[in-house]
Parts: structure tokens; sequence; C-alpha cells
């Protein structure tokens, strides 16, 4: 059996992967926290007016500022449900990397178990041949 993992060179091009993955799952979910961010600044800065307006100027300025609000709102409700789809997909396939990974990983214990199994064979039989050697040279 051969001393060292066939399948090493494929195990750790499956970890750059998951490591790939992995970043960009975390890109994913910084840009997803920072439209929810975004989000609730326009909305607390939404809910932040003059309490009486004075005059038809200021009464039209709040009503038009409103409306803008209310547009930029609903482009960054759009845009938050888009960065939240690409942080789901980012997740699927960071599942998916680390799964190939996990299979890899148990292929590799196994064979490290089978290689420390077949040194234990080798040094039994070794010690069983100096076991009898000793006790033929006994006998004679």
């Amino acid at each position: 059996m051969a001393r060292t993992f066939p399948l090493s060179g494929l195990l750790r091009l499956r970890e750059l992967q998951e490591s790939k993955a992995a970043g960009e799952l975390a890109a994913a979910n910084k840009a997803l926290r920072g439209g929810k961010t975004a989000v609730k600044n326009v909305q607390d800065a939404a809910g932040v007016g003059e309490e009486y307006p004075v005059d038809a100027a200021t009464m039209l300025a709040v009503a038009a500022s409103r409306a803008s609000t209310s547009g930029m709102l609903l482009e960054l409700n759009a845009l938050v449900e888009t960065l939240n789809e690409a942080a789901q997909s980012a997740g699927f396939e960071h599942q998916r990397a680390r799964a190939e990974v996990k299979a890899l990983e148990k292929l590799s214990d196994r064979h490290a178990t089978a290689l420390r199994l077949e040194d234990l064979g080798r040094e039994q039989a070794l010690l069983d041949d100096l076991g009898s050697a000793r006790s033929l040279g006994r006998n004679a």
C-alpha cells in the first residue's frame, strides 16, 4: 500500500475550494449586513423631521423628501433581497464544498488506519518471529 494518501492532492484542492467558498460566504454576509444597515439608516432618517411645517413650501419639500425616501427604501429593500439570495447561495456552495472535503478526509483517515494496521501487523509478525527464535534457542 502506498505510504502517502493517493488523493492528497485532490484533498488539498478541495480544502482550498472550501476555504474560497467560506470567504465568499463571509463577504456575502458582510454585504447583506451592510444593506440591512443602510435600510435601517434610511428608515431612521425618514422618521426625523419637522413636526409642524410652517408654510406651503416646507410642506411640499417634506412631501417630496418622503416620496424620495420611499423610493430609496424600495430600491434598498430590493438590493437587500438580492444580497440575501447571494448569501444563501454562498452558504449552499460552502456546505457543498465542506461535504466534499469531509468525504476525502474520511478516506484519508481510513488510509491512515490501514497503514497503521499494516505496520502493527508487521511488528506483530516480527515479535512472533523473535519469540519463536528465542524459544528455539532455549530448546537447543
